[in-house]
């Protein structure tokens, strides 16, 4: 036995001290994303200081244009957004949109949105039983159409040709 694995031996029986990562192993990386109204240079400034102040945070998103905020960190997002809320007094809420090639018919009337930023929808499938979910599904009937005529497989199932 060596010099190094007999004092390998005595540090494991001490405890180790706590650092930072140790006073967080019980939370999750999380991204937290969510729409707040920006309107100027001092609302971004603002809500950065707001967030960059909270323990846990790691990173700090603020896209202006689309109004959003992506928090990175060992947080808890209902308490990222009730502290956005009340420091900045802005209504706050979880991002609503989603790509539009994720969704199966972006410009039903439950999916699109004109203030969505440009290249997303709403998110219809978080949200199953609302209203507007009928028109975002297809049918059988479209389905079975659209299948007939795909790129991918010319020759599947065309009774026409």
């Amino acid at each position: 036995m060596g010099f190094l694995e007999a004092l390998s031996g005595l540090c494991r029986s001490c405890p180790a001290p706590l650092t930072r990562g140790h006073l967080q192993k019980g939370r999750q990386l999380e991204t937290v994303e969510m729409k707040v109204r920006i309107d100027c240079e001092g609302c971004v400034s603002k809500i950065r200081k707001t967030l960059e102040g909270m323990d846990g945070v790691t990173g700090v998103d603020v896209v202006p244009r689309e109004n959003r905020v992506t928090v990175t960190g060992y947080v808890d997002a209902a308490k990222v957004m009730r502290r956005v809320a009340r420091k900045t007094g802005k209504r706050v809420e979880p991002w609503p949109y989603v790509p539009y090639d994720v969704v199966a018919h972006p410009y039903a009337p439950g999916a699109y949105d004109r203030r969505a930023p440009a290249g997303y929808v709403r998110d219809v499938m978080a949200n199953p039983g609302g209203a507007n979910a009928s028109f975002v599904r297809a049918t059988s009937t479209e389905t079975r159409y659209t299948g007939a005529f795909s790129d991918e497989n010319p020759n599947a199932a065309c009774a026409i040709m």
